[in-house]
């Protein structure tokens, strides 16, 4: 994400993911703002704003008492946050998340959109993983992705359910292939829970659910291609910046 202009949005940023990394846990209370001003090395002005827009976005809450991380925030992590938090810190979770493998293997017949996403010819194959990750009692998400076959080879652990090896698999992937994620995209969309989506997220079958697709790619092709459904009581937040067309 390239990094916008705006100091205040760059302090809210940092704040915002040390909540999604769990470094700053549900219900902690943040250092006075002037202490944390000087910090981050911005003015209390700055540092106000900042606060202002993660209290708008549902991160913090504030009181007499001082500023708090959200008890429970309705938040989740998009895939560009998964990604940078896998980079980052080795890992896709948050801390206090967990992540259940329920499948893992090469398949032969994927659905004709992954094969195309892949360029795959009949009888290719390609990895499949499906898995789900939960904080607490609450569960956070059901995602499954694909990777091209021959990282298998590089990376035995994509054919493995072992939830141990799980939350850094995307950085293994870069270390054993040299191949780096340089560009993703994400599309969301809302929809009803079918029965399988249902039982692992423990709703009733229909409930809203918020659902999405993930690819990342780099100039040999997809790296990885994911899809995802979220609980309807969890937010996906982006930022971005825009940067305005020279004049014709």
């Amino acid at each position: 994400m390239p990094e916008t202009e705006h100091p205040y949005m760059q302090v809210a940023e940092r704040i915002r993911r040390r909540i999604l990394d769990g470094a700053l846990k549900e219900g902690e209370k943040l250092p006075a703002q002037r202490d944390l001003a000087k910090t981050e090395g911005v003015s209390i002005a700055t540092l106000g704003r900042a606060l202002d827009q993660l209290q708008v976005e549902g991160y913090i809450t504030t009181s007499r008492r001082g500023t708090f991380v959200a008890n429970a925030p309705e938040i989740a992590p998009s895939g560009y946050d998964r990604i940078t938090r896998v980079l980052r810190t080795g890992s896709v979770l948050a801390e206090g998340e967990t992540v259940i493998v329920t499948n893992a293997e090469l398949v032969k017949r994927p659905p004709q959109y992954v094969a195309e996403l892949f360029g795959l010819e009949d009888g290719d194959q390609v990895v499949r993983r499906e898995w789900h990750t939960g904080k607490g009692q609450q569960r956070t998400g059901l995602h499954v992705t694909w990777y091209p076959a021959h990282f298998a080879a590089a990376v035995p652990e994509l054919l493995s359910t072992s939830n141990r090896a799980a939350p850094g698999l995307l950085l293994k992937i870069q270390e054993a292939t040299g191949r780096r994620v340089q560009n993703g995209r994400d599309d969301i969309h809302s929809r009803d829970a079918d029965a399988r989506e249902a039982n692992y997220l423990g709703l009733r079958i229909g409930s809203p659910i918020l659902a999405g697709a993930h690819r990342m790619w780099d100039d040999e092709g997809v790296i990885e291609y994911g899809e995802w459904c979220l609980p309807y009581r969890l937010t996906v937040g982006y930022e971005y910046s825009v940067e305005a067309a020279p004049p014709q």
